[in-house]
């Protein structure tokens, strides 16, 4: 099982020189793609995923938000959106319990994405789009009941053109949403990447009168040159409709 960041010991000491790996282009290979293979290389995160048996350095971001928000507890039902290539699955399953490796409440992880997924130890994971309609009952049907945690780190694929990557991810974010208002148990936890650009204001109008609490986060594991950032939903109120309270 993978350890959790922190309990081991730094990579990093006194007397130890900071080396860089360099890339040169090889023919063939875009520079992009050699300045991502450096910045691969060089990324203090990538080598602690490495080292720690993590899928990912997005890993480290669910661990960040989760030690400030506290929302993986032993015993959570977790629904994992988009769950390729597993990391988060794999912090949530550690930190919910899902093994019954400790003593304590015992709780579940469901992954849900489009493409086949590598098993994860304590999690369940099923190919599908959750788009679809009847989604939610059948991922309360996986999940044996409603959802204390619903989690996404899902990003459509880069057009190229800022604005219209913006508006994918929200529109992906806002489905997300969505699905959680009718898997979630009162009292549940949202949590989901978008990126900064404006058009996330409509979801945030939604989640606040949804949750009691919204919050938008950078973790330190967010690359500082990326506007992803995440939005951090609790105490779910149920689907009472807001109008409701007017």
């Amino acid at each position: 099982m993978a350890k959790e960041p922190g309990r081991g010991k730094s990579s990093s000491g006194r007397g130890q020189r900071d080396l860089k790996v360099k890339v040169k282009t090889a023919r063939g290979r875009r520079a992009s793609s050699t300045r991502w293979l450096q910045r691969q290389l060089n990324d203090p995160y990538v080598k602690r995923a490495q080292a720690e048996g993590y899928r990912g350095r997005a890993a480290f971001k669910i661990l960040e938000l989760d030690d400030r928000f506290r929302f993986l507890v032993p015993g959570a039902r977790v629904v994992d959106l988009g769950c390729a290539p597993g990391g988060w699955c794999q912090v949530a399953a550690a930190r919910v319990n899902a093994l019954g490796e400790r003593s304590g409440q015992r709780g579940r992880v469901l992954g849900v994405d489009l493409q086949e997924v590598d098993p994860v130890p304590g999690a369940e994971i099923h190919q599908h789009d959750f788009m679809e309609d009847g989604a939610d009952d059948r991922v309360k049907d996986w999940l044996g009941g409603p959802a204390d945690v619903v989690m996404s780190d899902m990003a459509a694929s880069s057009s190229g053109h800022k604005q219209t990557d913006h508006l994918r991810i929200v529109a992906l974010c806002e489905a997300a949403a969505e699905l959680a208002f009718d898997v979630l148990e009162d009292g549940g936890t949202f949590v989901a990447k978008v990126l900064a650009g404006g058009a996330e204001s409509g979801l945030q109008t939604l989640l606040k009168q949804r949750f009691d609490n919204v919050a938008n986060v950078k973790p330190p594991a967010s690359r500082a040159d990326s506007s992803e950032k995440f939005v951090v939903a609790t105490g779910f109120r149920g689907r009472k409709d807001p109008e409701e309270d007017t």
